[in-house]
């Protein structure tokens, strides 16, 4: 049996919950850049209530001031121009994804659309210092599945067209004057071609990455004209960092790299030659390591400023300042100035936090932890306990946490669910079940068609390890997720209708077959992966199989509360998925609250509808698991929420 230490202390009645606006109301500070002369640094906070992008001195923080001052939608998307006078940054319209791009000056604040609205989407792809005032974008303007390569002029706003984009193009890379090299195009198997665009516009196979190999195989960046840094598991399980020379068909990659227990993920590169630095492998926790040794010494002086695990998000051009940001799981992302001389001489100043409510809180430490499915897998996940919880009285409820994507992965971290949800008496269980990325290509392939199947099991395992070890009570445990965490809350209650108490589901597909006919038109190209990943909806057996595996099949075996929420903008998962489940269970006698949010999409952006839904969902896994919550209040009315179906729990 798994032992964690944690203070047996009873959770006495007079114990004040720490507000949920300490976790979900809008950060201080976030996604916090360093300019790339160095001189500045840029983060997104509130002003008028609404998230925007603010400036400051590198060496004077503290004279912050606002460069935009958007009233409805939040700025949650920015980065400095190589001329380091202009922040892009990109807007939807409530949560429609359709980006359009601007440009903000740092000196007299004016603001430049560089691209088209109405219905089309901007995608930013590609900034060179050797092209300082202009960047590559994508648009959807003449094909709404394809979007062809423009150069943008940064200070004029004036658009060229650089490259049309062929069918089933997802991607592109390119050299450092802006021009793309290479192409990458996916079969109609799912695999995908790496493709050399030559001086006549023409595409040639240089290689292909097998169907296996898609979600752990692909490219970093192109340095010179040559050498192509990639992440490769072709021939391995997990993903190395590898270098391979694009002028040679058939070139064997050299391997930087590798950890056998996980992909590589982040990649540090010199900010002017590009050459691959220092990358990192997240399995439990994150590990670092240098592909040139001269940086050795500058990632052992980053491991003494602070606890927790560093990333390096901006280096000036001249290499002589970085911005770090250090993780914590348990307090808040803390960001720190270094700076670097040619004498190797280094001295670094903490800036600020990400969030300075949290300084001097108790929070609950997340645990690591390994948990074997009942085919033998190991999922690797993340526990977090109540701190206040009485032992001797019993196991606590829990809370199983669903991550969306499914591609993508649970990490270790501050992580505001299970901080808020531990303050409130709840286990909180995050498990990577297979199908996640980051853990190698057998575990992510794993998860192929098993939506609602093999992935589901894994959850199931992941709440049978928690009550035999004793971290919760087997009759008091609820099942949450947004997006495919959504469906794996709706699959819950349908498929094993006695395993949870409750379900929460925000943004879920409640039928795969309708999910699949409705995608954006700009994932089309990829519809190849979906029908491999997920399932084939053109096929008489692939949807009769998605069917099966939809919540909607076995609606009729729900009967534990059911809490629904999404977005009425929502371009990835329709609202009518929510609307199929909440209409099949009318008239029944099943506790069901609907919750619509209409200037959101896919997910909550705006902090009033975040808490909205934070204060309905805390309310609600009180009311059926016996945990504690917030009054609350006015969080409600201050929304744009709309109840479409049940109470939102008033005081």
């Amino acid at each position: 049996m798994l032992t964690i230490g944690v203070a047996a202390t009873a959770s006495p009645p007079e114990r004040e919950l720490i507000p949920r606006k300490v976790f979900f109301g809008n950060p201080d500070r976030a996604a916090v850049r360093l300019s790339p002369d160095g001189q500045w640094i840029s983060f997104h906070a509130p002003w008028e209530g609404v998230l925007n992008v603010w400036i400051a001195p590198a060496d004077k923080p503290h004279e912050a001031r606002p460069l935009t001052t958007e009233r409805r939608d939040p700025i949650t998307r920015s980065s400095w121009s190589y001329c380091s006078r202009r922040v892009l940054y990109l807007r939807d319209n409530r949560g429609d994804e359709n980006w359009r791009l601007y440009a903000a000056d740092i000196e007299n604040g004016r603001q430049l659309a560089l691209t088209p609205g109405a219905n089309v989407q901007a995608q930013l792809l590609h900034q060179s210092p050797s092209t300082p005032t202009s960047v590559i974008v994508g648009l959807n303007d003449r094909d709404p599945r394809l979007h062809d390569l423009y150069r943008v002029d940064v200070e004029s706003g004036e658009l060229e067209l650089v490259h049309l984009c062929p069918p089933g193009v997802i991607g592109w890379v390119f050299d450092e004057s802006g021009s793309p090299r290479l192409a990458r195009r996916m079969g109609d198997d799912g695999s995908v071609e790496l493709l050399r665009l030559n001086d006549a516009g023409r595409l040639r196979r240089f290689l292909t990455v097998p169907p296996d190999d898609v979600l752990t195989t692909g490219p970093v960046a192109l340095v010179g004209d040559r050498r192509l840094i990639m992440r490769d598991s072709r021939g391995r399980d997990t993903s190395a960092l590898v270098a391979i020379d694009v002028r040679q068909r058939g070139a064997e990659p050299e391997v930087l790299a590798h950890d056998p227990d996980a992909d590589a993920s982040e990649v540090l590169l010199h900010p002017q030659t590009r050459e691959p630095q220092a990358a990192s492998f997240e399995h439990l926790r994150t590990r670092w390591q240098s592909v040139d040794p001269s940086i050795e010494a500058d990632l052992r002086a980053i491991r003494t400023l602070s606890g927790g695990e560093p990333t390096v998000t901006g280096r000036s051009l001249d290499d002589a300042r970085w911005l770090v940001a250090f993780r914590h799981a348990d307090a808040p992302t803390r960001y720190y100035l270094m700076q670097r001389d040619d004498a190797g001489r280094r001295s670094a100043r903490y800036l600020f936090a990400h969030r300075d409510d949290l300084d001097g809180l108790a929070l609950a430490p997340m645990h690591p932890v390994v948990i074997p499915s009942r085919d033998g897998l190991t999922l690797p996940s993340y526990l977090t306990l109540p701190p206040h919880h009485d032992n001797a009285s019993g196991p606590p409820p829990m809370v199983l946490l669903v991550h969306g994507g499914p591609w993508s992965r649970d990490r270790w971290g501050f992580n505001p669910l299970h901080q808020l949800l531990a303050d409130r008496g709840y286990a909180v269980l995050s498990v990577n079940f297979r199908g996640s990325t980051g853990f190698g290509k057998a575990f992510v392939n794993a998860g192929n068609r098993q939506w609602g199947a093999a992935m589901q099991d894994d959850l199931l395992d992941s709440v049978e390890w928690a009550v035999e070890q004793g971290h919760a009570d087997a009759d008091r445990v609820a099942i949450m997720g947004a997006s495919y965490g959504g469906y794996a809350a709706l699959s819950g209650l349908a498929f094993t209708p006695d395993t949870f108490a409750c379900g929460i589901s925000l943004v879920g597909p409640s039928n795969l077959v309708t999910l699949l006919e409705s995608i954006p038109p700009y994932w089309q190209p990829l519809r190849a992966l979906w029908r491999e990943r997920v399932g084939d909806v053109e096929s008489e057996q692939g949807r009769k199989r998605l069917l099966e595996r939809s919540p909607i099949s076995r609606v009729d075996d729900i009967s534990r509360p059911l809490l629904l929420v999404h977005g009425a903008n929502d371009p990835r998962v329709n609202r009518s998925e929510s609307d199929r489940i909440a209409e099949a269970l009318a008239g029944r006698e099943v506790e069901v609250t609907y919750l619509l949010f209409p200037n959101e999409g896919h997910g909550l952006r705006t902090p009033e509808n975040m808490l909205a839904f934070i204060a309905c969902a805390e309310a609600f896994l009180a009311r059926h698991l016996g945990g504690r919550a917030e009054p609350i209040r006015g969080a409600v009315r201050e929304a744009s929420v709309e109840v479409l179906r049940g109470a939102c729990c008033p005081d």
